[in-house]
């Protein structure tokens, strides 16, 4: 006897179910393509509709506007990764690990996961499209921008407290830690793009040289690290 489960309608019904659970995930992808590659202006909720294969209308069942759809890219791509990286944050304290090696772990954690991919596009988005759109920029702002910097804090106030880092501002010196990150980003997207092939940028040569140069700007004389910038072969 047949199973009425596997009847073509009921087949059908099932695949359509699989497709609609689907939808957000495709769209979302969709999204996020077209945000790299145009930026935010010159994407439309139609072209993203089109790459997903729905109806305009099927996009706006999930996202109610443009701007939200690009609020939902940054959080399924961006702000969702603090999570891990709050969890590795609090099991390397809990392991009693260095403030300067938690540091050095968030800058090449952030290459790995988001500056070697196509990611950083959402943050050229931003940079250069964040005054003829500040619900973007604000939105950017709350779901990643601040999350990091509390992350940066923290860690950096724990150096200090442990008498590892010297007693500085840890607020401020959060700016040498992103700004080093943001530079890279720009050159990602834009002085990289005019250097010749020999004069090209190592990203992970580039981190090593900036962890060295802000560790030795945070650690007290007693902590002073050799330096690990990579030699060149």
């Amino acid at each position: 006897m047949q199973n009425p489960s596997d009847t073509p309608s009921s087949k059908a019904a099932g695949k359509r179910t699989r497709r609609k659970d689907a939808r957000p995930s495709e769209l979302l992808d969709a999204a996020l393509e077209l945000f790299v590659e145009k930026g935010f202006a010159a994407t439309t909720v139609e072209a993203v509709a089109a790459r997903a294969g729905v109806s305009k209308g099927t996009l706006f069942l999930y996202f109610p506007s443009k701007a939200e759809l690009f609020r939902a890219v940054v959080q399924e791509n961006l702000a969702a990764r603090f999570a891990d990286w709050n969890a590795e944050y609090e099991a390397m304290d809990g392991d009693s690990g260095s403030a300067a090696d938690m540091l050095r772990h968030a800058l090449q954690s952030w290459w790995t996961r988001v500056g070697a991919t196509k990611l950083t596009g959402l943050t050229k988005l931003v940079i250069s499209e964040a005054q003829n759109f500040p619900e973007v920029a604000a939105c950017y702002h709350s779901e990643v921008v601040q999350p990091s910097q509390r992350l940066l804090r923290r860690v950096i106030q724990r150096g200090i407290d442990r008498g590892e880092f010297r007693p500085l501002d840890a607020e401020y010196a959060v700016y040498s830690v992103t700004s080093a990150i943001l530079y890279l980003v720009m050159h990602k997207h834009a002085m990289g793009l005019l250097a010749p092939a020999s004069g090209q940028l190592m990203p992970e040569r580039y981190i090593a040289s900036q962890l060295d140069i802000i560790l030795h700007g945070l650690l007290g004389p007693a902590q002073a690290l050799p330096s690990r910038i990579p030699a060149l072969s």
